[in-house]
């Protein structure tokens, strides 16, 4: 992730003001500073500074830098549906440290609420909901022709992993996190790869992901095992930008942003190298989250328009992959259900849940109080099975 350490004590912001940078900020940026990380590791900052950062990460050049993602000229609607009732909705908001919560059903809003002096119009960064939207793109790109296979060996997009661990590997086992690589991902452990890849120094001329990836062991053949690699995920986004000559981001504004209908500006924040980090950090209104379920819900049709292939999300949002968890599995950078539904995921409660059943998206922000291993995650999915009981008993 592009930071840049943040120590901003008030002759430090006297200096910014002189040169005009501070003097330039909107007075509710100019307020989240007091409270902004000094450190360049996210997963090491304390509630109170994520709950500033988590909604501006894109507006502090001290903290990132961000390619913009305009939004579409004829929004997609949202009308208001029918008003879910929720019993415990305030204690489950609170016990979530929730940011945002949008549930629609047959594309109409059923609940919309939002916490932590956070609202519609902000943008909450997204940490790993951003692979699904990254694996959405390598099906852009199959439609488009840019990647012929997901066969293919990634080292054919991506020259410099040549000679690597990923010589041998396909875009499919990429995708479906399965490459053998050896990795970790224990977001409290400083010194795991998950930590330390970020930070990596560039190889000239080279992206700083495939310079520190390029260098990492083989643990399985490829294919064999299933192990959840962030790492990976900032592979395919420098191998779809490759493979389509376009910068993420813009390809994500002409393949789902614009078509999709998404209503506000997004951003995704850019790596050392100037690459989007694909793993993570789009930043949206969570409304559009919620739209990004229902262009999955009309399987990649938007405004009359095939984006991905006929049949991508038939494989992309299914279980590709056993996880070891009962009912669970893994699709193309999504978590799937055996039931039909499917889930994008993101450290800290960021979420976009999906029940084509139902016709149903959850599209949910939070800053919980661990990454992971706090109780939040069994809250929600137990919420997530609540909101699907009211709506089978016809609430």
């Amino acid at each position: 992730m592009r930071k840049r350490t943040v120590a901003l004590g008030l002759a430090a912001l006297a200096v910014l003001g002189a040169i005009g940078w501070y003097a330039s900020l909107d007075a509710e940026t100019r307020g989240l500073l007091s409270a902004m990380p000094t450190n360049r590791d996210v997963l090491m900052w304390t509630i109170p500074q994520r709950d500033a950062a988590f909604r501006a990460m894109d507006r502090l050049p001290v903290l990132a830098e961000a390619r913009a993602i305009m939004p579409s000229d004829k929004p997609l609607p949202l009308p208001p549906g029918k008003p879910l009732e929720v019993p415990g909705l305030a204690a489950y908001m609170a016990s979530q440290r929730a940011a945002g919560l949008v549930i629609v059903q047959d594309g109409k809003i059923r609940l919309e609420r939002y916490g932590l002096d956070f609202d519609g119009k902000g943008r909450w960064t997204s940490f790993s909901v951003a692979k699904s939207f990254t694996s959405t793109l390598v099906g852009a790109a199959v439609k488009d022709g840019a990647i012929r296979s997901l066969d293919d060996k990634v080292s054919q997009y991506i020259p410099d992993l040549r000679g690597s661990a990923y010589d041998d590997v396909s875009v499919a086992q990429l995708l479906t996190m399965s490459s053998g690589v050896r990795w970790n991902e224990d977001y409290e452990d400083p010194k795991a790869d998950v930590a330390l890849f970020n930070n990596a120094a560039p190889e000239p001329g080279m992206d700083a992901t495939v310079t520190y990836m390029r260098k990492l062991p083989r643990a399985h053949p490829p294919g064999a095992v299933w192990h959840y690699n962030t790492g990976e995920t900032n592979l395919i986004g420098v191998l779809v930008s490759s493979a389509t000559k376009k910068p993420l981001a813009q390809y994500l504004e002409e393949k789902i942003w614009k078509p999709a209908g998404m209503e506000a500006k997004a951003t995704w924040l850019l790596g050392k190298t100037g690459h989007e980090i694909a793993g993570c950090c789009l930043q949206a209104a969570t409304r559009d989250f919620a739209r990004m379920g229902l262009f999955v819900l009309a399987n990649g049709n938007a405004g009359g328009q095939q984006i991905v292939p006929q049949d991508w999300f038939a494989a992309a949002i299914h279980k590709q992959k056993d996880i070891g968890e009962p009912g669970k599995g893994y699709g193309y950078q999504w978590w799937t259900y055996d039931d039909g539904a499917v889930a994008a995921q993101g450290i800290f409660g960021q979420g976009i849940f999906i029940d084509p059943k139902r016709r149903l998206v959850i599209a949910s922000n939070a800053d919980w109080t661990r990454a992971t291993k706090g109780p939040e995650g069994d809250a929600r999915e137990a919420f997530y099975r609540k909101i699907q009981a009211l709506i089978d008993a016809g609430n």
